[in-house]
């Protein structure tokens, strides 16, 4: 069975509300660091750190990205999207992690979710059921 991990834009987050485009941006600016930490250290970090071709695709009307391992043998693929709950209103990312993950997968899952969540100042819910919580929460 697949799981899903949450990127939540609550009270604190940097933004409330969550595209796919925003998504796709906040990726390709990961990229972006992973390559000039590359060029500082003279490696092909970017290789490592993102080892996926990113393609935007739709099914049934629903948008979403899928990043399809370069090498199939230590990373298979990932989907991401974006929604809204119903009763709440709150804007998320959703990481779907497809029920042949490899462990390459699911590390990089983790590594991408905590990423996003830490830009967007946002509530993590991982795939394990646990939160992180990367906004400032007053009060509480």
């Amino acid at each position: 069975m697949s799981k899903s991990a949450y990127i939540k834009l609550v009270e604190g987050s940097k933004q409330n509300e969550i595209s796919l485009e925003d998504t796709k941006n906040l990726l390709k600016f990961y990229q972006e660091m992973t390559s000039l930490t590359g060029q500082q250290l003279s490696w092909d970090y970017q290789a490592a750190a993102f080892p996926y071709e990113m393609e935007e695709r739709e099914q049934d009307g629903i948008r979403y990205l899928l990043l399809t391992g370069k090498n199939p043998a230590k990373y298979y693929y990932l989907m991401i999207g974006t929604g809204q709950e119903t009763e709440t209103g709150t804007h998320y990312i959703q990481i779907v992690l497809p029920d042949n993950a490899t462990h390459g997968d699911k590390a990089k899952a983790n590594e991408f979710s905590k990423f996003l969540a830490k830009q967007l100042k946002a509530e993590l819910h991982l795939f394990n059921g646990r939160i992180m919580y990367f906004n400032e929460r007053k009060g509480k």
